[in-house]
């Protein structure tokens, strides 16, 4: 297990190129991923960009004019070291953590040791080398669907996750260490980006999985709001948060709710009543059996509120989505849109 930043007994390695907003230098974890590798792409694309290490163990498929690719498995005891050194050799002033999964997995050990050892492992670097700015992905779900969750979430509501999801008390753990790290080192910049469930043509996480398969449950007796994130302003919430410098946890989600029974008819989807006292071990079972994609603690988003408030995202971060629910549905589908039919004009719901 990776030690406590508190504990690495290592001294600061100074990051050897000064910063310069006009010449900046970015790391990102799991570039490969999918926002690893948007991100990149959009960084390659800003001229204020001077160059960009895509960290991960395999290659971005991507354009890498600018970008350095830096081979670091985080679940090995040395990550640490190897990415402490490959900041401050590359002088990197920024670095963007998305190394976590899209979304559970059966592999939970392998998936404890890259999300929060692996986190612990990026905060022991960036403490060493002094970095100016951390920009971490997380996610709305770390709040958790109960019923009496309040209309809309707010970033001070208590993490509570899922009793049974290893998954989100890794990710609401390894929010913990983010906290504990922008305590110990106040000079560092830190913003945590939580997303809503994320949907859109390309992205690939159980979500849009879920939502391709012809019939999906409902629980009998519910039908709760839901809340959704388009792929492309996801992406572009991360772009803001490494260009300006604004610290703190910020709600991403597109604007607007929609029933569960509305979502569903929007998509074709075919609805099957299933009893909530039959579905909730008949998925557990289905899981362990390693027969079903979706995690059981989806079901809860299925009968109860989980719906973030995105104030503090406009108001500070700036964020403003291109894409409403209503459109980003669409989009997910296929559905060829008119230009009005975006958020930004003026389809916000």
């Amino acid at each position: 297990m990776a030690k406590s930043r508190t504990s690495t007994g290592r001294k600061r390695i100074a990051v050897e190129r000064a910063f310069d907003p006009e010449q900046r230098v970015v790391a990102v974890t799991g570039a490969h991923g999918f926002f690893g590798s948007q991100v990149i792409r959009q960084l390659e694309e800003d001229r204020r960009y001077y160059k960009i290490l895509a960290i991960d163990i395999r290659r971005p498929e991507v354009p890498m004019d600018k970008t350095q690719f830096h081979k670091v498995d985080l679940t090995s005891p040395t990550a640490d070291a190897e990415v402490a050194a490959v900041l401050a050799r590359e002088g990197a002033d920024t670095l963007v953590h998305a190394a976590f999964l899209y979304g559970p997995t059966h592999a939970e050990s392998w998936a404890h040791e890259l999300e929060l050892i692996g986190t612990i492992r990026v905060l022991n670097a960036a403490a060493e080398v002094g970095l100016r700015k951390l920009v971490q992905w997380s996610l709305t779900a770390v709040y958790g669907a109960y019923h009496d969750n309040p209309n809309f979430l707010t970033e001070s509501h208590p993490l509570r996750g899922h009793p049974v999801s290893r998954y989100l008390r890794d990710r609401i753990a390894a929010e913990e260490e983010v906290r504990t790290f922008r305590a110990e080192h106040p000079e560092t910049i830190v913003t945590v980006l939580r997303t809503a469930n994320t949907i859109g043509p390309t992205i690939p996480n159980f979500v849009t999985r879920y939502f391709r398969t012809p019939a999906v449950p409902v629980l009998m007796g519910y039908d709760p709001l839901m809340q959704f994130l388009h792929e492309e302003d996801a992406v572009d919430a991360f772009k803001l948060a490494v260009d300006n410098d604004v610290p703190g946890v910020f709600n991403i989600a597109a604007d607007g709710v929609l029933p569960y029974s509305t979502v569903l008819a929007m998509m074709g989807r075919v609805p099957l009543p299933v009893p909530t006292f039959f579905a909730f071990p008949l998925a557990h079972a289905l899981w362990v059996a390693q027969a079903l994609e979706t995690p059981p603690s989806f079901l809860d988003q299925l009968r109860y509120l989980c719906v973030s408030d995105t104030r503090a995202a406009r108001e500070r971060l700036g964020f403003q989505p291109r894409f409403d629910i209503r459109s980003a549905i669409h989009d997910f589908l296929g559905v060829e849109l008119e230009p009005g039919d975006l958020a930004s004009e003026g389809g916000r719901a």
